[in-house]
C-alpha cells in the first residue's frame, strides 16, 4: 500500500499518520544513508580543505567524526521531510499541476532551513573532526567554539553558506527527482504507485545531478566553517569574500575541489535514502494505519 495512493480522501487520523511516517522515515533513512557511506564524505571534506588532502588526514581514520553525525542525522532528516511532505501534501489540491515544481520548490527550500537548525552545529563538530590530526571530542570542539568565538559565529559558523548550498541543491534535487517519479509512472507503471526501488533510482538521478552543479557551493561552505577564529573576527568569512579567495587562489579548479566523490557519495546516498526513506514511509504508514483500525 502506497501513500500516494491515499493523500486525496486522507482522514484526519491518516493524515497524522503521513507526518508521523514522514518524520520517522526520515530520520532512519538519513542515519542509514550517512553511516554507509561516511568514508566518501570524509574524503570530500578533507579535498576541499584549504591545509590540503595529506594535511587534513589523507586515507587515514575515515571514520573520524562518524559520532557527531550519527547524533545530528536522524533529526535533522526527520525535520527536513516532515516539513516538505506537510507542504507538498497540503499544496497539491490548491496548487494546478502545472505549478507543482513552485511548490517542490518551496517546500524544500522551507524544509532546508528547517534541517540547518540542527544540521550546522553536526558539520562544524564533524568537518573539523575530519580534518583535524590530533584527538579532540565533539563536546570540547563546540566548547571551544562557543568559547572563541560565540554562538552564531562558533556553534552556527557557516549558517548562511549551508543555506546557500541547500536551498540550490535542493531547488535542483526535488523538482528533477519528482519529474522522474512522474515520468517514469505514466511511461512504465501505468500510473501505479512506484516501487521502493524505483523511487531510489529516481533519488540516485536526482542527487548525482544536483551534487556535480552544487560542488562550488559546497567548497565555500566548508572553508568558512574549517576557517580559524582569527579570520572569523576579522569578518572576512563571507559567501562571497570565501569564494572569490578561493577562485583568485586556486581558479575553477579550486571550487570544484571534491566534486568526484561529492557526486558519488550523493549519486549513491540518493539510491539508498530515497529508497530506504520511501520503504520506511510506506511501512510506518501501514502499521500506523492498521493500528487506528484496531
Amino acid at each position: 500500500m502506497e501513500i500516494e495512493v491515499h493523500q486525496k480522501e486522507l482522514t484526519p487520523i491518516s493524515q497524522r499518520n503521513m507526518l508521523w511516517s514522514a518524520f520517522l522515515g526520515g530520520g532512519a533513512a538519513g542515519l542509514f544513508v550517512d553511516i554507509v557511506l561516511f568514508p566518501l564524505d570524509t574524503l570530500k571534506t578533507r579535498l576541499q580543505s584549504e591545509k590540503g588532502f595529506r594535511n587534513s588526514g589523507g586515507f587515514k581514520a575515515i571514520y573520524k567524526g562518524l559520532a557527531p553525525q550519527v547524533v545530528g542525522s536522524a533529526p535533522q532528516a526527520a525535520f527536513f521531510f516532515i516539513t516538505y511532505e506537510s507542504i507538498k501534501h497540503y499544496s497539491e489540491p490548491l496548487v494546478p499541476k502545472q505549478a507543482m515544481p513552485l511548490v517542490y520548490m518551496f517546500g524544500a527550500s522551507v524544509a532546508e532551513v528547517m534541517a540547518c537548525l540542527v544540521r550546522v552545529p553536526m558539520e562544524v563538530t564533524k568537518q573539523r573532526k575530519q580534518t583535524s590530526i590530533a584527538y579532540k571530542s565533539s563536546i570540547r570542539i563546540l566548547m571551544e567554539a562557543y568559547k572563541h568565538e560565540g554562538f552564531l559565529r562558533g556553534v552556527y559558523r557557516g549558517f548562511g553558506s549551508t543555506i546557500m548550498r541547500e536551498i540550490p541543491f535542493s531547488i535542483i534535487q526535488f523538482p528533477t527527482l519528482e519529474f522522474c517519479k512522474s515520468s517514469y509512472m505514466s511511461k512504465f507503471k501505468n500510473n501505479i504507485p512506484l516501487d521502493s526501488w524505483e523511487v531510489a533510482v529516481c533519488g540516485s538521478i536526482a542527487g548525482g545531478v544536483s551534487a556535480a552543479i552544487t560542488t562550488p557551493l559546497d567548497v565555500v561552505k566548508t572553508r568558512i566553517m574549517l576557517a580559524d577564529s582569527k579570520a572569523a573576527k576579522m569578518g572576512s568569512l563571507t559567501f562571497t569574500k570565501t569564494f572569490h579567495k578561493v577562485l583568485r587562489k586556486e581558479g575553477v579548479k579550486g571550487l570544484y575541489a571534491g566534486v568526484l566523490p561529492r557526486t558519488l557519495w550523493i549519486f549513491l546516498g540518493g539510491y539508498i535514502f530515497f529508497g530506504s526513506y520511501d520503504f520506511a514511509k510506506t511501512s510506518v504508514f501501514d502499521f500506523l494505519e492498521e493500528r487506528s483500525l484496531r
